[in-house]
């Protein structure tokens, strides 16, 4: 890591590379280098990936949940800085219920019982799980109303995706007996409700949408 930081990456964007990585972070570098490579693989190099695309692909890396729920890790909880910051790092990169319940018990065995605000947390990162499914990149939860937004880019290949075309299927066979609409605000597609209450709620609205949409198993 120091290395990269005096003399940057070499040429792994170009010839102008040589610092970069240093004022945008390595995390933020290796998400960018991702979404290129994906993007390549989508376009450029379709017929050679087909197989690797066609395997249950997430559309969605990443989710944004904007809620006015108490979301993160106290201060009075872990006091140190950098302790919370490793410890968002490690969780950011937890993907299943398994692993989280892993996380959660080293989180008590350290530090003790676990606030309600990092229950919050943990419900949070459930969403943005089932959101990536269902290809949601943001979710607002606020004033007790949902919003679910689709893939902001309109030339994603999400629209033309098996999933996109039966959850658009779903929605207009069932989305009136599961309480939800699709909505076009300022040429952005979502998925709404108006009456959910919480993060666990909002889980519970979408884990039922998945349900229809993978045919009612569970």
């Amino acid at each position: 890591m120091k290395d990269l930081d005096i003399r940057g990456a070499g040429n792994m964007l170009g010839g102008e590379q040589s610092g970069f990585i240093s004022e945008i972070g390595f995390e933020t570098f290796q998400r960018i280098l991702d979404e290129a490579i994906q993007e390549l693989k989508e376009e450029d190099f379709a017929d050679t990936f087909h197989e690797e695309q066609g395997v249950h692909r997430l559309f969605v890396r990443d989710v944004t949940v904007d809620t006015d729920a108490e979301m993160h890790i106290p201060d009075e909880y872990v006091s140190s800085i950098q302790e919370r910051l490793n410890l968002y790092t490690q969780l950011d990169e937890v993907e299943t219920e398994e692993d989280l319940q892993t996380f959660s018990d080293m989180l008590t065995d350290r530090f003790g019982k676990i606030p309600d605000e990092v229950n919050e947390l943990f419900d949070g990162l459930r969403l943005r799980w089932i959101c990536k499914e269902l290809g949601f990149e943001r979710l607002v939860l606020k004033n007790g109303k949902l919003r679910a937004y689709f893939v902001q880019n309109p030339q994603s290949a999400f629209y033309d995706s098996a999933t996109f075309k039966n959850l658009f299927t779903v929605m207009a066979n069932k989305g009136k007996a599961l309480g939800l609409s699709i909505k076009e605000v300022r040429n952005h597609l979502l998925v709404a409700r108006d009456d959910v209450r919480d993060l666990r709620q909002a889980r519970r609205v979408l884990q039922e949408l998945k349900v229809a949409l993978d045919g009612g198993e569970e």
